[in-house]
Parts: C-alpha cells; sequence; structure tokens
C-alpha cells in the first residue's frame, strides 16, 4: 500500500520553514505538484522548489502574508495562474517571538500568535474552500503542536494562538465534511530537524525522558503523517488532532 497523491496539487505555507520544507518535498516525492509558500526566505523557496523539480514534479513560488486578507487573495490568483486547482492545503506557517510569562508577555504578541494561528486559516478557507466544494473534494491540514496540551509556563501567547486554531479546525470539518474535504490537524512534539543536525545539537535529554519513546522523533514523521492525512487512504479521517510526539502528550477522550 503506497500513498499516491498523483494528479493531487498542494500548497504549503511557511514551507521554507524546518518542518515545512520536508513536508513539500515529501508531499511531492508521494505524486503531488507543490505550491512553495513564503514569507522572507526566498533563496530557500527556489532550493525547495530545484529539489522538487528534480523528482519531476511541478513546483511553483509563491509569496504571501498569510495574515492579510488581500495578499492570500493575491497569492490565490498567482496558484491559480499555474495551477487549475488546489486539493491540499498544509497550514504550517508561524511567526516568531520570545516566550516569558503572561505577566511579561506584550500584549501584541497575543494579537501577532492569534494572526499567525487562527486567521491564516480563516483566511486560507475563504480563498480556496469554495472551490473545494465546487470540486466536491479537498483536503486541509493544520499544524498544530504538542503544547496545546502541555499549557507550560511561559507558552500562553503560542498555545492561545494554537487553540484557537483546534476551535476553529473543529467547526470547519463539520460545516464543509458533507464536501468530501476532510480537516485535521498534526501536533508534533519537539522534532529533529536540519536546525539540530549539526555537531553540537540542543541538550533534550531533560525533554526525552518524559517521553514514552525516550527520543525525539524526526521532521520526516511529520511529513509522512501530513502525507498519510492527505491521501485517499485517509478519506475518513476528519476533526481529527493527532499528536506526533513519541506519545508526549495523549489527546484525551
Amino acid at each position: 500500500m503506497n500513498i499516491d497523491l498523483t494528479g493531487r496539487t498542494a500548497l504549503v505555507t511557511g514551507a521554507t520553514g524546518q518542518l515545512g520544507r520536508v513536508m513539500a518535498k515529501t508531499l511531492a516525492s508521494c505524486g503531488a505538484d507543490v505550491v512553495i509558500h513564503y514569507l522572507n526566505n526566498e533563496a530557500k523557496a527556489l532550493e525547495i522548489q530545484a529539489e522538487i523539480q528534480a523528482l519531476g514534479r511541478k513546483a511553483v513560488i509563491v509569496q504571501a502574508d498569510i495574515t492579510n486578507l488581500a495578499s492570500v487573495m493575491e497569492m490565490k490568483q498567482q496558484i491559480f495562474k499555474q495551477f487549475d486547482r488546489l486539493d491540499i492545503i498544509v497550514a504550517n506557517a508561524v511567526s516568531q517571538y520570545t516566550w516569558t510569562s503572561i505577566l511579561e508577555q506584550a500584549p501584541e504578541d497575543y494579537l501577532d500568535q492569534f494572526n499567525s494561528c487562527v486567521m491564516q486559516s480563516v483566511l486560507l478557507t475563504k480563498a480556496f474552500v469554495p472551490q473545494m466544494i465546487e470540486n466536491q473534494y479537498g483536503r486541509i491540514i493544520g499544524i498544530n503542536t504538542e503544547c496545546s496540551l502541555q499549557n507550560f509556563p511561559n507558552q500562553s501567547a503560542y498555545v492561545t494562538g494554537k487553540r484557537g486554531m483546534d476551535g476553529l479546525y473543529r467547526i470547519l470539518a463539520k460545516e464543509i465534511g458533507e464536501n468530501q474535504i476532510t480537516v485535521n490537524q498534526v501536533a508534533p512534539g519537539w522534532m529533529i530537524s536540519e536546525k539540530y543536525r549539526g555537531d553540537d545539537p540542543e541538550p533534550s535529554s531533560d525533554y526525552e525522558k518524559n517521553v514514552p519513546l525516550k527520543r525525539r522523533g524526526e521532521d520526516q514523521d511529520i511529513a509522512n503523517t501530513v502525507a498519510f492525512l492527505a491521501s485517499d487512504l485517509a478519506n475518513f479521517i476528519t476533526g481529527a488532532f493527532v499528536p506526533v510526539c513519541g506519545g508526549n502528550v495523549m489527546a484525551a477522550i
């Protein structure tokens, strides 16, 4: 049994990021054509584009502010100049900020995370879901985080944004499910990615000791889960929140 995305077109937001770049290349390796979204890192976007094209898949790069409606709609126009349809959305982009306590966290950081986590998906929905409804097919995959279930000190702005995103995705799954569009979330743990594969990786023993599998996962583990949820193998899974963290957090029933 293989994951076959032949004939599908996927958009990965934040595709130049540590996890996004692996997701984009993995979807392409499964047969999908890929839209590589970036905000600032055009050089990395071009590098990923070349790698995907080397796999024999079509790849285009688009620059957009995914928290701005006009920018998202312009991105939509660029995509549909290159492709007849968009089948898969991976909402992976997220803004970065300095974590601190609620008393010290700047109010604008909460707004920033809300825009990055929640409004990104609202705007992507408004831009692309009408066409998915016409096609009676679609896959929407949001990248959440294990932090949503941890609620540790200093995570408040990030967790607030991601938990808001969780509510949006659960409602969206119910609103558009009849159109054969699935809506799911993948929640990574602290994964090993290019950033942590150097000669002096960041110490992680305190983290790993609490993980049932006693190790950190790889960026590829996230990409594999995204590819599965994007495929027809997962065509009866919607509204799911899937932690990919070695059991570090476990969604309650």
